[in-house]
């Protein structure tokens, strides 16, 4: 089992924004790329948390990723928007993009916005969060680099292509829902090699299509869609809205974070933002919600059960547990941070050891 080291939120927040920082991005963009990485940490989703720095990083300093982008904002209808990424950091945009989707929103009941010329945005879950923040709803698309195929191929095509959503609750927690098209996130699968764990059949194929359980090999093959034909139509869905309605890239032709460094990805992403109040009073609405969530609470268990919950609160609990105990990073991504820090002139905070009293 690998040895684990505890950060605070605060010094692993302060060594990612340095960090970016070094890489030419202004102190604001590198500190909002630094809160969303560890916001996916705190979650327990650090697939897509602290250990991509070295790879963001990397693009950023091949000229791949602009670090000072003039994301531009073009109103295309009366309520929709379409934003210019201009090669930056996706995180960047996205943002951008829910909070003109919200705007929009405001004004007509509904917003959307599409973004193209972006990179790689993270946890699509962050801009769920940000709508429920701002107390709207939202759906959010993206296509991403090929990584699982058309049903019935045998080579990847289809970006692993996530979609996100998220509902405002009353008192009680709100829907946030954020999910892969594969089997499991091809980060997961990413994070695996890195520890040189296995993965468990079914989820992957190696290059020759042939299924496997080596996660180095899976990453560098072809993952598998959920649900079968079900996933590959759902990923078809993502791209096309994402990709072929933006104006990004498609149809595999998103570059590889990993594998290519050619030129810059041009990925696609579609925001939605919509009034919980459009048909209701939103008194009604968010008792609506409360009733929701008890009759859920209610529900008869299946056997093993202890407790159902509403999508995105065991992250939300985990982020709670996370809070008062640090952020759990392995011994490899530590070993990867500080390297990457030394390479740019930043100190890695020493941690708590597992054991150690907090």
């Amino acid at each position: 089992m690998s040895k684990v080291t505890y950060f605070s939120i605060d010094e692993l927040t302060a060594f990612a924004t340095k960090i970016f920082a070094g890489t030419g991005m202004s102190e604001p963009d590198a500190a909002t790329i630094a809160r969303d990485l560890v916001k996916a940490n705190l979650r327990g989703i650090d697939s897509h948390g602290v250990s991509r720095i070295p790879m963001y990083v990397e693009r950023l300093q091949r000229g791949l990723v602009n670090p000072r982008p003039e994301i531009r904002v073009q109103k295309v209808a009366g309520a929709v928007s379409l934003v210019d990424g201009d090669n930056g950091m996706g995180f960047l945009a996205s943002h951008k993009a829910i909070e003109e989707a919200v705007e929009l929103a405001k004004a007509n009941g509904i917003g959307l916005v599409g973004v193209h010329r972006s990179t790689h945005f993270g946890m699509g879950a962050l801009y769920a969060l940000q709508a429920i923040e701002a107390g709207y709803i939202s759906m959010i698309f993206t296509n991403s680099s090929p990584a699982i195929p058309m049903w019935g191929g045998r080579t990847t095509f289809l970006g692993a292509s996530p979609i996100a959503a998220g509902i405002p609750g009353g008192k009680y927690a709100p829907y946030v829902m954020d999910m892969a098209m594969t089997v499991i996130a091809r980060g997961k699968i990413r994070l695996a090699a890195m520890k040189g764990e296995a993965i468990a059949e079914g989820l992957a194929l190696d290059v020759d299509g042939n299924p496997t359980t080596d996660a180095a090999k899976a990453f560098e093959g072809v993952c598998l869609p959920f649900g079968g034909v079900k996933g590959s139509v759902l990923a078809t869905l993502m791209d096309l809205m994402s990709g072929v309605l933006t104006g990004a890239n498609f149809g595999g032709d998103v570059k590889s974070l990993y594998f290519d460094h050619s030129e810059p990805q041009n990925v696609g992403h579609l925001f939605f933002a919509i009034k919980p109040d459009l048909f209701m009073s939103l008194e009604n609405f968010d008792a609506r919600m409360d009733e929701f969530y008890e009759r859920m609470k209610a529900l008869p268990k299946a056997a093993g059960v202890g407790e159902i919950m509403m999508p995105g609160e065991p992250e939300q609990r985990r982020e709670d547990e996370r809070l008062r105990t640090g952020i759990p990073i392995t011994e490899n991504v530590v070993a990867d941070l500080a390297k990457e820090g030394e390479r740019i002139g930043v100190h890695l905070p020493a941690g708590r050891a597992s054991g150690e009293a907090a």
